[in-house]
């Protein structure tokens, strides 16, 4: 028996094998979820001009003290066209111009305006506060954020903000997801006593809701080599395959021999992990074109687990995410912890923003313990006890373990 394969290791090699998939440029407001595929770089420069920051009077001059005399006014999208000298003001709005010859700016609640005379009342202004300099938050030709970015409505913002129309993107993609198992019922309202409604398809789809792929189940499908390779057969135009179940060694798990007859060559099987230790990583050659297979396990907890430490980091990948892989963060623990196993564990738990506390039900297939989880703590193997209030890793089940 081959031994198991680290987690780490598993996943940096199937990183490794994933090349991102080709460019192709959409409009701005279409590409939310998805990831830069080059730079974003300014195409204008924000603000075009000393803008003010605050409502109130720009002065002219270097007198703080006034009277001013208010000649006029700037507002937002309508510029004050002259310059104000010595002794003059200028009625201004946030957002607006700062016209030439001025250097200050007087907050509305300090001052004192009796027609065009304009007096200080409150706190006399400092030179240069209150102005949004031009180009201070960006200039022209300026590189604002690099590929592999996740495009969030704030970085629609900024690209719109920035002259950008269109965004270069990497294309869509394409997913079939097989559901197997002779224990499978299509419809959860017509399951007889041997079977289970077949849940890890819809499961696997949601996981994958958040990304910009175009996804396909079938199934479920029965523990036939036949049925398995008519599948397959339908997944031709995928450039990732996942299946759930049939991944362990027992009579009925057929999915090795069946991707074998398909032309997928296997790149690693098996991870010490639990739950999860089935997951196989499979890679094919479809006409010149590489498709890529990942088998998960068909308890649902270990294909839930398994699905967010591999598939989410490989789509990620595929799709130029320079950050594929879900993040880590310390929390304190509610209860104790004993010690670890021989294997790596992932514990499901609940975290309540500063504090982690394991749930009760650890079993593969409970789901009901699953569905109230927002995180999974992770053991290490053979990890020393951690008592109450001592600090744990985890990982955040919410958008996949990304920001």
């Amino acid at each position: 028996m081959s031994p198991l394969i680290p987690l780490d290791e598993a996943q940096a090699r199937l990183l490794a094998m994933a090349v991102p998939l080709s460019v192709e440029r959409v409009p701005v407001g279409e590409a939310l979820g998805r990831f830069l595929a080059e730079p974003l770089a300014a195409r204008r420069t924000q603000p075009s001009a000393d803008l003010s920051a605050m409502d109130g009077y720009a002065l002219g001059g270097t007198g703080t003290t006034g009277p001013w005399r208010v000649i006029g006014e700037s507002a937002a999208g309508h510029p004050f066209g002259g310059t104000v000298g010595p002794g003059e003001a200028v009625r201004i709005s946030t957002g607006a111009f700062l016209p030439a010859g001025a250097q200050t700016v007087l907050l509305q609640e300090d001052a004192a305006r009796d027609g065009n005379t304009l007096s200080l009342s409150g706190d006399e202004p400092e030179t240069g506060r209150h102005i949004r300099h031009a180009g201070f938050d960006f200039c022209d030709g300026q590189e604002l954020l690099p590929a592999g970015t996740r495009i969030t409505p704030a970085v629609i913002a900024l690209a719109i903000s920035s002259g950008n129309a269109t965004l270069a993107v990497r294309r869509k993609l394409r997913i079939v997801v097989i559901d197997s198992g002779d224990e499978l019922a299509p419809d959860p309202t017509q399951c007889a006593p041997h079977q289970i409604p077949a849940s890890n398809g819809p499961m696997l789809e949601a996981m994958l809701g958040c990304l910009p792929c175009e996804i396909t189940r079938i199934g479920p499908v029965a523990d036939d080599l036949g049925a398995l390779a008519a599948a397959l057969e339908q997944a031709e135009w995928a450039d990732l395959v996942i299946t759930s179940g049939g991944a362990s060694v027992g009579d009925h798990d057929l999915v090795r021999p069946a991707l074998e007859a398909w032309g997928a060559e296997l790149a690693f099987w098996k991870v010490a992990m639990k739950p999860g230790k089935p997951i196989m990583v499979a890679r094919r050659d479809a006409g010149g074109r590489e498709q890529f297979v990942i088998g998960l396990p068909g308890n649902p907890v270990s294909s839930y687990v398994t699905a967010y430490l591999f598939m989410l980091p490989l789509v990620r990948a595929l799709l130029g995410a320079a950050q594929p892989l879900p993040r880590k963060v310390t929390a304190w623990c509610a209860q104790a912890i004993p010690e670890g196993g021989r294997r790596l564990e992932f514990v499901r738990a609940h975290w309540d923003g500063e504090c982690a506390a394991f749930l009760s039900e650890q079993d593969s297939s409970a789901l009901r313990a699953l569905s109230t989880a927002n995180a999974l703590i992770e053991r290490p193997a053979h990890a020393p006890q951690v008592p109450a209030g001592g600090y744990v890793s985890l990982y955040l089940l919410e958008n996949g373990g990304i920001a």
